[in-house]
Order: C-alpha cells, then sequence, then structure tokens
C-alpha cells in the first residue's frame, strides 16, 4: 500500500506545548503552570446569553462570515480599542478562534515559494501553518536584551526579495513582551518600504499592564497592509466556546471568507451570540480579569527576583519567560526534571522556536495559591541545583 500521508505533514513537528501539560494531568499532586488558558469561569452574561440562544431554538447556520450584529460589534470594539474602523460586511471575518484566522490568511496570501518572517520566541501555529501554505518561514530570532521586542534591526538581517507576509506576534506568547506605539512605528515605516504586508495577532490585546494595547493596523498607511486577528479565548476567558475574527483589506478578507465558506461553513452559532453580549457589556469583568493577571505577575516578578533568578519583565499575555541559563541544561531537561522531581510542569522555551533555548515558560493564569505552591517547589528544585553546584 502507497503511503497515504504527505512528507510535508509528516515532516511537521507536534507542538512542544501539550507535552508537559499531558504528564502532569496524570501525576498525582502535580501542578502544571503550563497551559495558557484563563483560569476564569466565562463572565456569567455571555454564558447567559449562550444559553437564551439555545433556548430560543437558534441553532441554524449563520452566514459565512458571522452574524451581523456580532460583525457590527467587533467593528465597534476595534474602532474604540485600537482607533481603526472596519467595515463589518466587508471587512470582517468570524472565525473558529484567532488558529483558523493565522491559517487562512496565510493560505488566501502565499503563492509558492513566498517568504514569512516569523519572530521566535513565538506561538506554535505560525511556522506549520505556513508550510502547510506552500510559504518559505524565516525565523527572526529575538533577544533578550530587547525584551525581546522585533526590530528595524532583525528585519533588516532577514528580510529579501521573496518577502511576502511578517508575522507580528505582540502581545507575545511565550514572553509577555509587548510592542508601544513607539516601537511600532520604525517597523512600519520598514514595512512599507519594502511593500510587506502583514498578520498582527492580537489575541491578548486586553491583557497589557503598561499602558493600552497598540496596533500596527492604526499608524499611517497600516491599515490598508495589515489583517487584524484577535478573539474571544484570552481576554473574555472563552477558550471553549472557539470564537475568533480577523479583519483587514476588502481584497483579502473575501478570499478569506471564501476559504472559511468551503472549510468551515461558519463558526458556532451559540457562541457567536454570546460573544456579541461579551463585547456589548462584559467590559467591567475583562477589567477585573486583567486586574487579578497584573497582581500574579507582579507577584512572580517579585519571587524571582527574591529567588535570583533571571527574567525580564513582561507587560502582557499571561506569561513570563525566565531565563534558566545559570543550571547548564537545557529547557527540555530543566523542564523533565523539574517535573519528575518537584511535580511542577512548565514548558520548554524550545516550544516555541529554538532561540527559546535557556528559558522557560511559566503562565500565571492559575490561582495565587497554587502559584505560590508551585514556586516553593520550583525555588527548592533551584535551591538544589545550586547547592550542587558549589
Amino acid at each position: 500500500m502507497r503511503n497515504p500521508l504527505s512528507k510535508k505533514i509528516i515532516d511537521i513537528q507536534p507542538s512542544g506545548i501539550r507535552k508537559f501539560f499531558d504528564v502532569a494531568n496524570e501525576m498525582e499532586d502535580a501542578i502544571s503552570l503550563g497551559v495558557g488558558e484563563p483560569d476564569f469561569d466565562t463572565p456569567w452574561r455571555i454564558r447567559e446569553e449562550g444559553i437564551f440562544s439555545l433556548e430560543r431554538g437558534r441553532t441554524f447556520y449563520t452566514s459565512n462570515a458571522g452574524l451581523q450584529d456580532l460583525r457590527n460589534e467587533i467593528c465597534r470594539y476595534l474602532k474604540r480599542k485600537i482607533g481603526v474602523s472596519y467595515d463589518p460586511k466587508k471587512e470582517t471575518l468570524v472565525t473558529v478562534g484567532g488558529s483558523e484566522a493565522i491559517d487562512i490568511g496565510l493560505r488566501c496570501m502565499l503563492d509558492e515559494g513566498d517568504e514569512v518572517l516569523i519572530p521566535q520566541p513565538s506561538y506554535v501555529s505560525y511556522l506549520p501553518c505556513t508550510l502547510m501554505a506552500d510559504g518559505v518561514p524565516v525565523v527572526i530570532p529575538l533577544q533578550y536584551e530587547n525584551e525581546f521586542k522585533l526590530t528595524v534591526e532583525d528585519l533588516e538581517k532577514y528580510t529579501t526579495p521573496k518577502t511576502k507576509v511578517l508575522v507580528m506576534p505582540f502581545p507575545n506568547n511565550p514572553t509577555g513582551s509587548i510592542m508601544t506605539k513607539e516601537d511600532l512605528e520604525p517597523v512600519a515605516e520598514f514595512v512599507k518600504e519594502h511593500d510587506l504586508f502583514v498578520i498582527s495577532d492580537e489575541i491578548y490585546s486586553e491583557l497589557t499592564y503598561m499602558g493600552e494595547h497598540a496596533s500596527i493596523a492604526s499608524l499611517p498607511g497600516m491599515r490598508e497592509r495589515t489583517i487584524v486577528i484577535n478573539g474571544f479565548s484570552k481576554g473574555f476567558a472563552m477558550t471553549g466556546w472557539r470564537l475568533g475574527y480577523c479583519c483587514g483589506p476588502e481584497n483579502i478578507i473575501e478570499q478569506m471568507t471564501k476559504l472559511h465558506q468551503y472549510a468551515i461553513m461558519c463558526a458556532p452559532t451559540t457562541s457567536q451570540y454570546a460573544a456579541a453580549e461579551g463585547l456589548r457589556n462584559c467590559e467591567d469583568e475583562v477589567q477585573e480579569m486583567r486586574r487579578s493577571y497584573n497582581e500574579r505577575r507582579r507577584f512572580l516578578m517579585s519571587e524571582f527576583k527574591r529567588m535570583g533568578l533571571e527574567c525580564f519583565e513582561p507587560y502582557g499575555a499571561f506569561y513570563v519567560f525566565p531565563s534558566i541559563k545559570e543550571f547548564g541544561m537545557s529547557s527540555e531537561e530543566f523542564a523533565t526534571r523539574l517535573l519528575n522531581e518537584e511535580k511542577v510542569a512548565v514548558v520548554p522555551g524550545t516550544a516555541f522556536g529554538e532561540c527559546g533555548e535557556g528559558f522557560l515558560r511559566i503562565s500565571y493564569a492559575y490561582s495565587i495559591e497554587d502559584l505560590k505552591e508551585a514556586l516553593g517547589r520550583v525555588e527548592h528544585f533551584i535551591g538544589r541545583l545550586r547547592g550542587q553546584r558549589k
């Protein structure tokens, strides 16, 4: 029998995020700080609207692009939050999570051999989605010394005549790094100068802790070059509802909607009704979640400083990215030993690209009680390692 699988998919490695979480799930008394999922329940208003939509029998397909009411609310939200206006009928598409938008965006924009600039460490989907779209991923290693921000100097090293798309993964998973308006301005000028397009993944835009989130789409000349991708999983604690969206130039969104039509049909109807309510009336709940995450962020940074564990201060998402280079072992080895010896699961930095070597991703989307217990175990572990070196 011939091989039923394509070489392309066989060569793609599975995600490294779930590995340690799955092991910890089977381990008694283990604490996982590995998964990027809010520990809050979805706000009650959102759940109630979802229930109400089911009670009223709203279980039909929506239009391919999504409920018009939801698309209207998305455009109002983006105008309010990032100062960019979109046409809800022609420039807005509701997707199955932000991940679908990344996938179909790359498939609609790339021809074979087109290069995609992917700053790393970053979310695991960008690279395989580029490969499946017949594009060529070009990794830009971000630097700890720059707080893992993207600079024009980085872009100059890796941009070629074949470069077509730049992925902007900020606020960043796994580092928690953000890009301010001042950081984005020279990048935007470079993009325009080299006639590039941008996929701006802003799924963590609600979770920033140093002023308001800045979108590259809001800068002069960038709206027509940028696909803004966002969703409800992180800021609205709606991971299981599987709902995202993208906004951008009509000619790109039109083709993304066509691909979405064939592959998906439409996003879940119940989730769409619920999300519209979230955008209308759940600002207070979102702000409360942000406040709680910020408390946990500050707690972790204080504890790392007390332990002498090096970590730049992140101002976005709900992750910290401490360095473990002092211990002279790989991120994979450190994470494996921490899990086996202290029953704490974290994600090796290399799950997000080779330049994540020497770092760990620790999520603080967990209760303060769990974080305190886990950090106590981490302190015990690194204390033992330091003692062994003496």
